[in-house]
């Protein structure tokens, strides 16, 4: 927060913008940062807790003499007087009023009687004492110590301690009238405790619930209720409910998501909306120096990050790792924001004028994320727009949120602005409360098909973009000529890999030819894995995320054998020792499916492979293009002109050969097909930035400046510029398209007169536009 008031510039001992906060605290927090980034103080001045707050301009030591002089001609005998002073009042006021369950701040008076402050240190306030010093002034009072005695001794560990005798008085007396509550004063010096960061465990983890300890000790299991992140702050939900949010391998509860209540999606708005005003205009090479900041804050702790990756999903710690990347891959992507925002500059299109397009922001923007990818979904979302100058709203899933309270903590350290990032918790209300409000401007979704379709169907009947990544499935054609051991591991790794669940799974294999040779092969290597917690050492494939899902995978399994389908590996009643309540799939393989077959048209999002057989390359190119949730095809052949046909005829947008299909690069499109992508633009490549920027194109013309004798400067003849409207042809028409000076008595059109262009009959080639025209 310091590096981004720092940039603001230099202290002009302005006002903070009027504006609504979530409660008194924020309002107060706000008010004061910005007043030391504007070289004064703010201070208290009358407080009605929960109703109203004054707050005033504390000047820092500023005293004038408090004795009134004697009148040398009045005959009444002057009273003594006691020489003192007193702090000079500085008219500056401001206030906060609680309106409508929000705190209103309002601007009194935005004088100021004295100049900046050019040391903040010199301030009084800045000579407050440590929680740990006034435990010592407390100790050594009762020992009988002076004032003068106690700040010997804190000296002497403290030698740059900046306090008083005065001050010493002062907590003296505080602890007299039973103020015992020891706590930490203001300071504007920040304690190099508080600023180390915690690599073992998140602050806000370590603040919820408060009763923490005593739970330790009565023995009782400890569930940790996510807070929501909103303008800066970690703050518990006044709901009375909460979801569970339950470890797949051992069926514990790790934490619980509350469900945010309507006046806290506002609040999350209302930061998010102030914030805005502020943040697009932070310079881009601010921006930039906090994603580098936050990469790098990442990368400290991914292992954190994966461990919790793990336990709320059931992953295994190696795809846990490989999903962090990934997220990383796109935070490397917008630490070059400058390049990527930059617009379009034309010169001289006319004479005199220049055209120039500007990315801008769009103001609040909104993701909503999948169980699947609990922190690469939100690094493909939140990074890019707020790089971009955008704030932000996110939703994580209620089955993984705790990699989001992460990387929002992250965040925060690496000198984000309060309000940029907020995150809010829920289910289907929050999804209807991001897609109705009128303040949002894009949604960016990953889900289910009823959910993404039913965001893509509320959000442009409120002038939103959309984008909604929603089913898929993933197709692999193998011919007979394909490489065996480096198509069966691949097929392998993309068909079984983190337990099914990624929408680049390859869910069907239409074999060209006979299969059987193939399949025998597939088993044996499917039967190798490991099933197993995603914590144990050499686990290849770990739990799926609820029994739901399972219970889902099975009835799926179960309708293709019904329909005819050949069972030739069953992963369904798998054991896991030590994990016996896990909720575990192995590796399943079905044989011999049919076209027409229903079960295997959906997406299934387990460790499952469907197997079938075509006669020859057109037709199992036809199979791939008929499915209507096809994002990525593959072709595993020795035949260059096999490969080339695939690639021409293949309608999916996703396209491998000889390999698997990995989610693209950032600079790539991660170009879905058909139903599985329903929206406006791509989350990748060049169509993000024009998802999360407007562009604005300016044309811009200056009229010459006129000299002392009333002539223009750029019509003389020593001018350049003057010699292009001299131009003309051998019938004596000018060529050049005449752009007229600005005059203050006439009006006239500022735009070009294109009508003075003539051919060599001498009739315009341009449109004839009527001088009463609007265009």
């Amino acid at each position: 927060m310091a590096s981004y008031m720092e940039s603001i510039g230099t202290p002009q001992m302005l006002p903070p913008p009027p504006g609504s906060f979530i409660d008194r605290e924020e309002l107060i927090q706000h008010v004061g940062e910005y007043a030391l980034s504007q070289g004064y103080v703010v201070t208290i001045k009358q407080s009605k807790k929960d109703k109203v707050v004054v707050l005033g301009c504390d000047r820092g030591g500023v005293y004038r003499n408090r004795r009134k002089h004697a009148d040398e001609t009045s005959c009444e005998h002057p009273r003594k007087r006691k020489t003192g002073s007193r702090l000079t009042n500085c008219p500056f006021e401001l206030q906060g009023k609680k309106v409508d369950g929000l705190w209103v701040l309002t601007v009194k008076n935005a004088s100021h009687n004295h100049e900046a402050l050019k040391d903040i240190s010199e301030h009084p306030s800045a000579r407050c004492f440590s929680e740990k010093e006034v435990l010592l002034i407390k100790e050594m009072s009762e020992a009988g110590l002076k004032p003068r005695q106690i700040l010997k001794r804190l000296r002497q560990s403290n030698p740059e301690l900046l306090s008083t005798p005065k001050h010493v008085y002062n907590v003296k007396a505080k602890l007299r009238q039973g103020n015992l509550t020891v706590r930490r004063l203001k300071t504007l010096k920040p304690s190099s405790e508080e600023t180390q960061p915690s690599t073992s465990e998140p602050s806000w983890r370590k603040n919820y619930p408060l009763h923490r300890r005593k739970c330790k000790m009565l023995g009782i299991h400890l569930n940790i209720r996510c807070p929501n992140f909103i303008g800066g702050r970690f703050l518990d939900s006044q709901s009375s409910v909460s979801l569970d949010v339950i470890n797949p391998a051992t069926q514990q509860v790790v934490s619980q998501v509350p469900l945010t209540t309507d006046d806290e999606f506002k609040a999350a708005v209302f930061a998010a909306k102030r914030a805005f005003r502020l943040w697009r205009n932070t310079s881009v090479t601010l921006r930039q120096r906090i994603m580098f900041k936050f990469q790098e804050l990442i990368r400290r702790d991914i292992d954190k990050l994966a461990f919790n990756i793990t336990a709320e999903h059931g992953k295994t710690l190696k795809d846990a790792y490989n999903e962090v990347q990934r997220g990383l891959e796109m935070v490397d992507h917008v630490c070059g924001i400058a390049r990527i925002q930059m617009g379009d500059f034309f010169p001289n299109i006319s004479n005199g004028v220049d055209s120039y397009s500007i990315r801008e922001p769009l103001g609040i923007c909104a993701g909503i994320c999948s169980f699947n990818f609990p922190s690469m979904i939100p690094l493909w979302m939140f990074p890019f727009a707020i790089s971009c100058g955008n704030t932000f709203i996110l939703k994580p899933s209620e089955k993984s949120p705790g990699a989001c309270m992460i990387l929002a903590e992250l965040a925060l350290e690496a000198g984000l602005p309060n309000g940029v990032l907020n995150i809010v918790h829920g289910t289907n209300d929050i999804v209807n409360s991001i897609c109705g409000d009128d303040d949002i401007k894009v949604v960016s979704i990953f889900g289910s098909d009823a959910s993404g379709m039913h965001a893509h169907g509320r959000c442009p009947s409120k002038g939103k973009y959309v984008q909604a990544n929603i089913g898929a499935k993933n197709y692999a054609i193998v011919m007979p000529d394909a490489n065996m051991d480096a198509t069966l591991n691949a097929l392998v790794e993309a068909g079984f890999g983190a337990a099914g669940q990624r929408c680049m799974t390859i869910n069907t294999v239409v074999f060209v030819g006979d299969s059987s040779s193939w399949e025998d092969k597939l088993v044996e290597r499917a039967k190798v894995l490991k099933v197993n917690a995603g914590t144990e050492p050499g686990a290849n494939l770990g739990p799926v995320i609820s029994n739901q899902a399972k219970e889902w995978i099975s009835r799926t399994i179960q309708a293709g054998i019904d329909s005819g389908a050949r069972l030739v590996l069953d992963g369904r009643e798998i054991a896991v020792s030590k994990y016996e309540m896990g909720n575990f799939m192995g590796p399943t393989i079905l044989a011999d499916i049919k076209v027409d077959m229903e079960f295997h048209k959906e997406e299934i999002l387990g460790p499952v492979l469907f197997c079938m057989q075509a006669g020859s390359l057109d037709e199992a190119i036809c199979i791939v293009n008929c499915s209507k949730l096809c994002i990525g095809a593959s072709i595993f052949t020795s035949s260059g002109a096999a490969a080339r046909k695939f690639r021409t005829e293949i309608e999916s947008r996703q396209v491998g050969i000889n390999a698997v299909l990995p989610a693209p690069l950032p600079f790539f499109l991660l170009t879905d097909s058909r139903a599985s992508f329903t929206g406006d633009l791509s989350v990748n490549g060049k169509d993000i930035l024009n998802f999360y920027t407007q562009t604005k194109t300016v044309t811009q013309q200056w009229k010459d400046f006129p000299t002392s004798e009333g002539t223009f400067m750029a019509s003389t003849s020593n001018d350049p510029l003057a010699r292009d409207r001299d131009l003309s042809n051998s019938n004596g028409v000018s060529l050049a398209l005449q752009s007229k000076d600005f005059q203050c008595s006439d009006v006239e059109s500022l735009g070009e007169h294109s009508r003075d262009v003539t051919n060599s009959s001498g009739i315009s080639p341009a449109m004839a536009v009527s001088e009463g025209s609007s265009h």
